[in-house]
């Protein structure tokens, strides 16, 4: 049996938005289905449906805090938990000194390629950023 290696994947990203206007984006399925996935579901049991490429990314929220930080908790194919599974943090952080406003992601996947994510999240941020003005 192999061990699933994760790689944990952090960065933030300056933004210019508000928190409020920004956390809808990275909450609710409207917003996420903007810049994240191709479309996002939620179903009656509050589980996430991220479609990528026609295929079901199934998710669970946790973590949630109002306006600063939300959690997807990657699910199996028949939505149940796994040991040590996937997930991404959003963070909404702000520096109180410069008033600047920072998105702080950390993906934890089995993606094996750094450089591969880097280039994925730049180019998220990127549509992020264009939706919001910032």
């Amino acid at each position: 049996m192999t061990k699933d290696t994760k790689l944990k994947f952090v960065r933030e990203y300056p933004i210019n938005a508000s928190a409020k206007l920004l956390y809808p984006y990275l909450s609710t399925p409207g917003g996420l289905s903007q810049w994240f996935c191709d479309d996002a579901r939620e179903d009656e049991d509050n589980v996430f449906n991220f479609i990528w490429d026609g295929k079901n990314h199934y998710a669970e929220m946790t973590g949630l805090r109002t306006n600063k930080s939300v959690r997807f908790l990657f699910l199996t194919d028949d939505k149940r938990h796994r040991p040590d599974g996937p997930y991404i943090d959003f963070h909404i952080e702000s520096s109180e000194l410069t008033q600047e406003q920072f998105l702080k992601i950390v993906d934890y996947s089995n993606e094996e390629s750094e450089e591969e994510l880097e280039e994925l999240w730049d180019h998220l941020l990127q549509n992020l950023r264009e939706l919001v003005g910032g």
